[in-house]
């Protein structure tokens, strides 16, 4: 069928007259503009789960939303003019998102409506393209720590910012923190882009196996960090495999899940049986089970959608009792591309069943499904909204499944503020809420919740070892950082991963102590460093170690202490600490018996001398500044003298 004969839009054959002309392109923005605030009062079905209003409307209709990592959630505006403007929904003091408070966030550089975004392993987000607005060969990053947007395009070469477009582009977090990213309209065909943040570079990823496109397509990414997809339009299936950076073909599907009028799809979620599900516009599901290994996996029909209902680009979300939370509208037609109304079921993996559910009022939504989208949240619970101000929670029946539950096993601070956390499964076992090509919100990272009675507070993650899904055993990590204004106490933190918990870890609010000033480079030109061990505490007898590594092997050495601060210039280096100061007991370095080298180390218990009781100025709460100082008989600046750099710390109750 010709583009000009098309009554909606059909997207899978992404024709230039749509994107040249988007607001008159067949899938039509007064149509979702009519329908997005209806909302039926019909009675209600049996219900697995409650759908609840949050408190305050969000400030203007709103589409695609992102979990931050510091607990917040993004979200996109959506209105006639195609927008650029985003809100934040921040909890309440009880970690309550549906008594929640909006607030607007910077906007972005273009204009975007239905495109590729990812939260990155620092925090950041990123987004591109845009089937409607002026995004669609253009990409950007956002700060959520500065509130900045910054513009981030591919260069020339490998991208034309005129010519190619990211229109209807799936995307994906790599292992090593790149994005992957197809674009319907790329600039080499079959050709697909990486991003790499870490150093704001672009470049070409392996060749698709087959076609030229992934369009309408949903991803997957299975344990093995391969990335699965059912090639458009027809039954054929290929894997993304980062490692080697190539394409290979996977199995065929028994049935058709693209529908035959706008080819459009569902979306597609890992269980936690580690098969994925997929749902199809034809109304089939597919269940496929992965080999393993670079060999194709098994394909088998799963139950077909209740009532003649299907998928035409329809949202689904991972519940926390292990169910798949689906939206579904009757099946599209030649005449219907998206038809509505949409109603909700729970599929049920164990069972290989669905459960009908009600709507978040009455039984169904009177929306097409293309205008719904979810999150999952991290207090167990799915954010929905529907291309209007109004938004709603859905909490699903039963507790968590054991297989979803994160581990920790060790959090120590850094000599920076913040803190590094070790554990199991702080990924998640699926990516959380999908959609597809339009709109991705993975939520496969981890949170730091900090609970103090009806008190919750999150902490802001970054750097995660792990992109993935499923670790299972394997050590992940994550560094975190404790908001502002952070309150000293004892408290329950647990890490979260798609509403997923940990069981609580103690957790003392005392500030960490941080490294400050600059060190003075030895005769050896190495760098003296000062670290710590421990908690400072006026109570506990557990040692607090300040230790100095990077000495000259059998030399005498100090910490002195003091409680203020100072870098002024002292003996060819800094002096940290402000007069006057106190001197420790000399130390020998020791380290290598023989020759001059840099092995040398000291080692200072401050929690004996707190409790020793000699200084009456070291008690709760005193912030303490202290530096080592050592013998370097050939320093260059003839003082003889090494320094460290400083290190402050706060005695806890």
């Amino acid at each position: 069928m010709s583009c000009a004969s098309r009554p909606s839009i059909s997207k899978a054959q992404a024709c230039m007259t749509d994107v040249l002309d988007p607001i008159s392109s067949p899938r039509p923005l007064v149509r979702a503009l009519l329908a997005m605030a209806a909302l039926s009062v019909a009675g209600s079905t049996a219900s697995a789960g409650t759908w609840t209003k949050l408190i305050h409307n969000a400030p203007q209709p709103i589409n695609l939303m992102l979990q931050l990592s510091d607990g917040t959630v993004m979200a996109a505006r959506f209105d006639n003019a195609i927008s650029n403007v985003w809100y934040k929904l921040t909890p309440d003091a009880t970690g309550s998102y549906v008594n929640g408070t909006w607030t607007t966030l910077a906007a972005m550089h273009d204009t975007r409506l239905y495109y590729p975004s990812q939260v990155l392993r620092d925090g950041r987000v990123f987004v591109a393209g845009g089937e409607y607005g002026s995004g669609g060969g253009k990409a950007e990053v956002y700060d959520p720590l500065t509130n900045v947007w910054t513009q981030t395009n591919p260069p020339a070469g490998i991208w034309s910012t005129t010519a190619d477009n990211f229109y209807d582009c799936n995307s994906e977090m790599l292992p090593d923190g790149k994005v992957l990213l197809m674009p319907v309209f790329p600039h080499t065909s079959g050709i697909p882009l990486r991003y790499d943040p870490a150093t704001n570079t672009w470049s070409n990823a392996g060749k698709l196996f087959r076609g030229t496109w992934q369009d309408e397509a949903s991803w997957v990414k299975l344990p093995d960090d391969t990335i699965l997809t059912i090639d458009p339009w027809g039954q054929f299936s290929e894997r993304y495999v980062p490692s080697t950076n190539k394409w290979i073909d996977d199995g065929v599907l028994p049935l058709p899940m693209y529908d035959p009028f706008g080819e459009e799809l569902g979306g597609a979620l890992l269980l936690p049986n580690g098969k994925s599900f997929w749902l199809g516009s034809t109304g089939h599901t597919m269940l496929y089970t992965p080999s393993g290994s670079t060999a194709p996996g098994v394909w088998i029909a799963g139950p077909d959608i209740p009532s003649g209902k299907g998928t035409p680009d329809a949202p689904c979300a991972a519940l926390i009792n292990g169910n798949v939370l689906c939206a579904v509208s009757p099946m599209a037609t030649a005449g219907n591309h998206f038809p509505s109304p949409t109603t909700f079921y729970e599929y049920d993996p164990v069972a290989n069943a669905f459960v009908s559910v009600g709507a978040p009022v009455g039984s169904q939504d009177n929306i097409s499904t293309y205008q719904a989208a979810m999150l999952d949240l991290p207090d167990g619970k799915v954010l929905y909204s529907h291309m209007g101000s109004d938004v709603y929670v859905y909490t699903p029946t039963g507790g968590p499944i054991a297989a979803g539950k994160p581990t920790i096993t060790s959090l120590t601070g850094n000599l920076d503020g913040s803190y590094h956390l070790v554990g199991t499964g702080l990924n998640g076992i699926s990516a959380g809420a999908t959609y597809g090509d339009d709109l991705q919100m993975n939520t496969n990272y981890p949170l730091v919740r900090l609970v103090s009675g009806s008190n919750v507070y999150y902490a802001r993650t970054y750097n995660w070892s792990s992109t993935g899904v499923m670790t299972g055993s394997t050590p992940v990590s994550t560094e975190f950082r404790l908001p502002a204004g952070f309150p000293s106490g004892s408290f329950s933190l647990y890490v979260v991963a798609n509403g997923f918990a940990s069981d609580p870890w103690a957790f003392n609010s005392c500030p960490l102590p941080v490294a400050y000033c600059t060190a003075k480079v030895n005769s050896q030109f190495c760098i003296p460093a000062i670290g710590y061990s421990g908690s400072a505490s006026a109570s506990s007898a557990a040692p607090f170690d300040v230790t100095g590594s990077q000495f000259l092997n059998k030399k005498f050495g100090l910490l002195f202490y003091g409680l203020a601060s100072n870098g002024t210039a002292f003996q060819g280096g800094h002096l940290c600490v402000k007069l006057p100061v106190v001197r420790t007991t000399v130390q020998s370095s020791g380290g290598s018996p023989s020759g001059i080298d840099c092995t040398g180390t000291y080692t200072y218990d401050f929690n004996a001398l707190i409790q020793g009781g000699s200084d009456p100025t070291l008690v709760a709460n005193t912030a303490v500044y202290a530096q080592y100082w050592a013998r370097d008989p050939q320093d260059f600046t003839g003082f003889g003298t090494s320094l460290s750099e400083g290190l402050t710390f706060t005695i806890c109750p």
